[in-house]
């Protein structure tokens, strides 16, 4: 099973998320491509559509190996089996999450203006396109539960078996469609992948 592109994968989320409809939910979608498939759940379950921007930390020579993901306050969430095993410095770890914490918040402002978040006592809906490893979302997650809502719901078109297993006692309510056992990569379970610009974004948004 394919999705067609983030709009169609939002449109098969919107029938599982039905339950939120009309119910004061905030839809965060992780910054770039779950803010389009953020967007149609939005609409369908009448939420509010905003962004957040965690960043994945990169392993040193192996960028995209993720040892842990920053949000834009530098709350963070590290792996530390990974970073145990390929002996990483906390100087290192410090570097990144200074540098890619600094990133999130640049791509913040760009997106939204500001950093301030209306999130205690409502039902917070998390969505991404895709999820391979984790760590962008384990640190959204994380970071919003210190924000006091209602409830957070994670909605993602397609994740490992063994992800979904992980991230199910984290959150409310976990909505996925696809979870393979055998999994590479999320854009083959889409037949167009295209990358998402931030002009894409911030229209998405003012959309909302």
């Amino acid at each position: 099973m394919h999705f067609k592109d983030r709009y169609d994968a939002g449109t098969q989320l919107c029938s599982k998320l039905i339950f939120l409809k009309d119910k004061d939910a905030l839809v965060l979608g992780i910054a770039r491509g779950g803010v389009i498939v953020g967007s149609v759940i939005a609409e369908c379950i009448n939420a509010e559509l905003d962004v957040i921007v965690p960043r994945k930390l990169g392993a040193p020579y192996n960028p995209e190996l993720a040892i842990g993901a920053v949000m834009h306050d530098n709350r963070s969430y590290l792996n530390d089996s990974i970073i145990e095993t390929l002996r990483i410095s906390q100087e290192y770890i410090r570097h990144a999450i200074e540098e890619k914490g600094k990133e999130s918040k640049d791509m913040l402002i760009r997106y939204r203006g500001n950093d301030k978040y209306n999130i205690s006592g409502r039902h917070v809906v998390i969505v991404d396109d895709g999820i391979a490893t984790g760590a962008t979302v384990i640190v959204s997650i994380l970071w919003c539960k210190e924000h006091n809502p209602a409830s957070i719901t994670l909605a993602v078109p397609v994740m490992p078996m063994d992800i979904y297993n992980r991230l199910s006692s984290m959150v409310d309510n976990l909505v996925a469609i696809l979870t393979p056992i055998d999994f590479g990569a999320v854009g083959e379970f889409y037949d167009r992948f295209d990358p998402v610009s931030d002009e894409e974004v911030i229209l998405a948004l003012a959309r909302r």
